[in-house]
């Protein structure tokens, strides 16, 4: 089959060296996303072990489509009758982009409909009461070219389940994962988050200095499916709990000016399981001083989140002069502003864009 997985913009290098870690074949990278073949024991290792993948898709078709009547042809010419049995429920959601058809509600109605006429003749009934196992049909249409996917994943992949409550700007999961990735964390790593807030960095560090699966102590839609033997699930979570190891000598140590985010970090971090890995105290970054041979990484404050302008420069400045990186104590902190480093007091040795939400930023990377 073959398997897509959108990510965040910037991260793509990210997660297809992942894919092609665990195995997946045909690996193809493409702006927000990753497409690979594989099996259902793939789609199950994806979703329990990428980090950095929103979910993963199995596609059922793409083809170019400039007309209502070319998308229901396209549609009901689709093998919706290999997954989806006669009493499941199939919905449909998705978007289009730069495209002639740019109405989602009116494409949602169309593929339902073609999707519909296809399993009626399949199955020779005229009404479907969609009681049973639900498979998300997700349709993406860009540039006139449509892509019809069944949604193996549910709930997006960057709620790994360790994290129901949050500080008021918590980076997502998925994109601290990929800056973990980026700054070469390992098992005998040592990683500073001077302001971890709830805790995100220092536990995505952890699971992959631990090598642990971040998608082990949640559920997924397709492990309903009764189109997909449920031995796939429990052969992958065997082995990814047996490739677990807790050996090395990695720590997380993380600070934060808040008594909240500090117990919330904890908590977090007793709910993902690494918490005698990581260790929080408060203390205000004005007071923070380097450890010697560790990897800062964090996630600031900034003017769209929750200081203002004038205050966030004022705390890059503090940075500059409490954290100093060089190739002993690198730093990697993402951030929106366009001119960090001019407060920060030091030009990044190498900047990526990423993006944190709908907010452009940069990662500003300090190793040499």
């Amino acid at each position: 089959m073959k398997i897509v997985c959108p990510c965040l913009f910037g991260l793509e290098s990210v997660l297809s060296y992942e894919v092609k870690k665990i195995g997946g074949e045909n690996v193809v990278v493409c702006d927000g996303r990753v497409s690979f073949e594989g099996g259902y024991e793939m789609v199950a290792r994806a979703n329990l072990c990428l980090s950095t993948a929103e979910r993963v898709l199995i596609e059922l078709g793409n083809f170019h489509v400039e007309s209502f009547e070319e998308l229901y042809q396209g549609v009901k010419a689709l093998p919706l009758e290999n997954f989806i049995g006669k009493n499941d429920a199939f919905p449909v959601k998705g978007h289009s982009i730069n495209s002639k058809l740019h109405s989602v509600p009116d494409c949602q109605r169309i593929i339902k409909k073609a999707a519909v006429e296809r399993l009626k003749s399949v199955y020779g009934v005229s009404w479907f009461e969609e009681s049973g196992d639900t498979y998300q049909i997700q349709f993406n249409i860009l540039r006139d070219e449509a892509s019809i996917c069944l949604d193996t994943t549910g709930i997006s992949l960057h709620k790994r389940g360790y994290r129901r409550n949050s500080n008021d700007a918590p980076i997502k999961e998925t994109l601290a994962a990929g800056i973990v990735d980026f700054a070469r964390v390992r098992s005998s790593s040592v990683v500073v988050d001077p302001m971890c807030g709830s805790g995100t960095f220092l536990i995505e560090s952890a699971y992959k200095a631990l090598n642990v699966a971040v998608g082990i102590r949640r559920s997924f839609a397709a492990e309903k499916w009764g189109s997909m033997n449920k031995d796939f699930w429990k052969t992958e979570r065997d082995k990814a709990l047996s490739s677990i190891d807790k050996t090395g000598e990695f720590k997380a140590l993380g600070f934060d000016v808040d008594d909240m985010c500090v117990d919330l970090s904890q908590t977090n971090a007793k709910k993902a399981g690494v918490f005698s890995k990581v260790t929080v105290r408060q203390q205000d970054i004005a007071r923070f001083k380097p450890i010697k041979n560790s990897i800062t990484i964090c996630n600031p404050p900034y003017g769209e989140r929750l200081l203002d302008i004038k205050s966030a420069e004022k705390l890059y400045k503090i940075m500059g002069e409490r954290l100093r990186p060089d190739k002993d104590n690198p730093c990697y902190i993402i951030s929106p502003h366009e001119e960090f480093e001019k407060f920060f007091g030091k030009k990044a040795d190498k900047r990526r864009k990423l993006y944190n939400g709908m907010i452009k930023c940069q990662l500003f990377m300090y190793f040499k």
